[in-house]
């Protein structure tokens, strides 16, 4: 599904990453560790195409992502791949339902159609008495489930998760981390985790350890 070769990126005289390579299956979860300013949120954001390496090509799902012009880029990025970060992103003036209605809007789904993939995903993360709440009035395990079902909006091929369980207790961690396997299972849903959570980090099915902007 993703086919990253030789990718460099460096920030004025900085190198960040040094020639990496990455090929990941469809239905794969995979974990990248490391310590800090190893490296590994510049991949992810470059693998996520919310940011462009200096060289080197991004293969998703067939597509050469090097070779697509902006605007192009931004709705391959749209119907392909789903974001889940540390702090949820979830617009707090709007309700769980329109959330993550959001990225169907942004892809020109009917609201009627966009309402009925929500509800059900929300339903799904067992969070269909939930519609109507604010991100305020969620607790923090319950935000980052919608940030979840607005990943899924668009039935991407890849989730990338960038800290998905920093930010939460040990218990709402261990449904996430749960959830991810039950996605996988249920639509062989493909995930990209950058965490410092070891139990997460070993449950998946590979675990690549980032150092020096390299994969070690």
């Amino acid at each position: 599904m993703i086919k990253a070769q030789d990718i460099r990126k460096s920030y004025g005289d900085l190198q960040v990453l040094k020639g990496l390579n990455l090929h990941i299956k469809k239905g794969e979860i995979v974990s990248i560790i490391g310590k800090s300013g190893a490296g590994k949120s510049t991949l992810l954001h470059i693998l996520g195409t919310l940011d462009n390496p200096d060289s080197g090509s991004l293969i998703i799902n067939d597509t050469e992502t090097n070779n697509l012009k902006t605007n192009e880029l931004s709705l391959f990025r749209n119907k392909n791949i789903g974001f889940v970060f540390q702090f949820h992103h979830l617009l707090p003036e709007f309700n769980a339902l329109e959330n993550v209605c959001i990225p169907a809007y942004i892809n020109k789904q009917s609201v009627a159609s966009s309402e009925k993939r929500a509800k059900e995903l929300l339903d799904y993360l067992g969070l269909a008495d939930r519609l109507t709440h604010k991100p305020s009035q969620l607790s923090g395990g319950e935000q980052q489930r919608v940030a979840i079902a607005r990943a899924l909006m668009n039935k991407p091929g890849v989730v990338f998760a960038d800290e998905p369980t920093g930010n939460l207790d040990s218990a709402s961690s261990q449904e996430i981390h749960k959830l991810i396997f039950q996605l996988r299972k249920d639509f062989e849903q493909t995930f990209v985790i950058v965490t410092h959570n070891n139990e997460l980090a070993a449950s998946c099915d590979r675990t690549l350890e980032m150092s020096d902007g390299l994969l070690i």
